[in-house]
């Protein structure tokens, strides 16, 4: 038996039972069927929250668990949910529910522009948590009578949702500078891990403003130390000059590296700005595909059978130095082959292959210059959102 309560740093690896779960129907399942099993607390935290069927299901469930007495903590974030209206809050509120918005947009105390709380963490009890890139609305759910966007979150069991469930309770009071014990370590949590069904999991942020970094650095040590295969799946894909350079001196040195890119889009322009850099991944011997039957919003990396990371984090400046994020990395061969086995069964039955022939024969002049234009006004709007009026570190 493992008895804790201190906080673990996130650079520390603890086991934990691991499940990954798959977005849409299999997810929602998952959460509804852990709020209703809920007996102490719920902390839910999302970038986006819609009051649509898939928003007000899991608002139900969240009135029902507060009216069974559990405490329950929902956070959106203030610019991505600014569309909840005053109503479905007030409801909320009355069912007992706390809620709060991520400093909006533009009326942070602090006043910052870009900052964004664009992590997804969903705790139960401080035993069970969820970590990944969906959020709650229709389109990453299987009820509309279209295919949910494909992605995916890790359902952990152990000392990381305890760790998670104190993450919660520091974004929910802004990240203060002193801060007492969390109601997550004041209960004495028994944890029991079967060492044969656990894996190592540790947490990894980046949240510029608090000098956090974590999962940027988690890519640069997988794409430096990999040496067979790296499998990427990301949604908004447009990786900055350092992450480039170690991409292509791995390829250099013989490393398999296969990336699944969005095929339609919910933001053309990034569609755009990725397909300006095909050229150069193409010529880099880095194998291109496109996800077509919806869109791909998935945020996973594993490598060489024995290690993946996954959360909310894209491979873009946007996430490197300006948004909250949170991912969660793993490792486990027996788990990282699984993952492995699905992006690959995902890239043979759903995505189209990008070939630099074929890259080459279905651009023109206007294209390209419609592709450069989108990436650099991406990196110059870029440099404005993160232009912060005052750091508070």
């Amino acid at each position: 038996m493992v008895k804790t309560k201190n906080t673990t740093s996130s650079t520390t690896w603890t086991l934990n039972k691991v499940q990954l779960v798959r977005g849409g129907k299999a997810y929602f399942e998952t959460i509804l069927h852990l709020i209703n099993h809920a007996t102490d607390s719920i902390h839910l935290q999302s970038y986006i929250y819609v009051d649509d069927e898939t928003g007000r299901l899991v608002a139900e469930a969240l009135k029902s668990a507060a009216k069974r007495k559990v405490q329950v903590y929902l956070m959106a974030d203030g610019y991505a949910s600014q569309g909840l209206s005053h109503s479905f809050i007030k409801e909320l509120r009355n069912a007992g529910i706390h809620f709060r918005f991520f400093e909006p947009w533009l009326k942070s105390k602090y006043f910052y522009f870009g900052r964004r709380m664009h992590h997804k963490i969903f705790v139960v009890d401080s035993k069970i948590a969820l970590v990944g890139g969906i959020n709650i609305a229709n389109r990453y759910n299987d009820i509309t009578g279209s295919i949910a966007w494909l992605d995916y979150a890790l359902c952990v069991e152990g000392e990381m949702a305890r760790d998670l469930c104190i993450l919660c309770w520091k974004t929910w009071n802004s990240f203060p500078s002193r801060m007492g014990i969390t109601p997550c370590e004041e209960k004495e949590i028994i944890y029991e891990p079967s060492v044969p069904d656990c894996c190592r999991v540790r947490m990894r942020r980046n949240d510029w403003v608090r000098s956090k970094n974590e999962i940027s650095a988690t890519y640069i040590e997988m794409f430096r130390n990999a040496r067979s295969h790296i499998i990427i799946s990301c949604s908004y894909f447009l990786p900055g000059k350092v992450i480039r350079r170690l991409l292509s001196n791995a390829a250099s040195r013989g490393v398999k590296i296969k990336v699944i890119t969005a095929g339609p889009s919910d933001i053309k322009m990034v569609k755009y700005a990725e397909r300006w850099l095909y050229d150069w991944f193409l010529r880099n011997n880095i194998e291109l595909f496109e996800y077509q039957p919806s869109v791909l919003h998935v945020k996973i990396s594993a490598c060489d059978g024995e290690w993946f990371t996954l959360g909310s984090y894209n491979l873009n400046d946007i996430s490197a130095y300006t948004s909250i994020e949170l991912n969660l990395d793993v490792r486990d061969t027996k788990l990282t082959t699984s993952v492995e086995q699905t992006l690959e069964y995902i890239i043979q039955k759903d995505c189209i292959p990008i070939t630099l022939e074929g890259h080459i024969r279905t651009t023109n002049i206007l294209k390209q210059f419609v592709r450069w234009f989108a990436y650099h006004i991406i990196r110059f709007t870029l440099y404005l959102i993160t232009f912060y009026y005052k750091q508070r570190t």
